[in-house]
């Protein structure tokens, strides 16, 4: 027992020996730092488009919800209801992405044909002569939240691209070192228009 004591002790000191090492700091000016760096400042940029994405995809959600609302309600017209649905779901299909974003053109086509559609909704679901039902408040609420809360994360967005597109000047050269992908990479687009 002694001796099996022994060993687990002696494997238990080896085990934390071998753990607590520090590993080797990258030099700051190494090829490998700068690919490090440059995964961290594209995970920044891809994490800002996704959180932008699914607060768009919960606001056309939360309309297709408002609209449906609508729809088991007395009072508004039936066809355009369904004239609105329709125009809902094909607004994912006129979304810009990454690369199309590039032309501006894109982005003002998609904002244009949401903000035209949920004027709309608005008028429907709140108008002057009754009182909108609880859920239809709700809803309401939460879309025209999610609606000003648009500029904010595509400046999140913008400032994420601008440090990732600055970084690709700076360090072309290692990147050139990497080859590869690395050697290719492009600035992305940014909403704002400039640097």
């Amino acid at each position: 027992m002694k001796r099996f004591t022994s060993l687990l002790l002696l494997l238990t000191a080896l085990l934390s020996a071998s753990c607590n090492r520090t590993p080797k700091p990258l030099d700051p000016a190494s090829a490998e730092a700068v690919r490090v760096q440059l995964n961290i400042l594209r995970d920044t940029v891809a994490a800002s488009w996704s959180e932008m994405l699914a607060s768009d995809d919960a606001k056309l959600r939360d309309t297709r919800q408002l609209l449906r609302e609508l729809t088991a309600q007395p009072g508004p017209d039936r066809a355009q209801l369904a004239q609105l649905q329709y125009a809902n779901d094909r607004l994912p299909g006129r979304r810009y992405n990454q690369l199309t974003m590039a032309e501006s053109a894109r982005i003002d086509a998609y904002d244009a044909a949401q903000d035209s559609l949920l004027q709309v909704v608005y008028r429907l679901a709140l108008p002057a002569d009754r009182e909108p039902s609880p859920m239809v408040k709700e809803l309401t609420a939460r879309i025209q939240a999610a609606d000003a809360d648009l500029i904010a994360y595509r400046v999140h967005y913008d400032q994420a691209v601008t440090r990732f597109n600055d970084y690709l000047v700076e360090h072309a050269s290692e990147l050139q070192q990497l080859g590869g992908a690395y050697a290719t990479l492009e600035p992305l687009p940014r909403f704002t228009i400039g640097k």
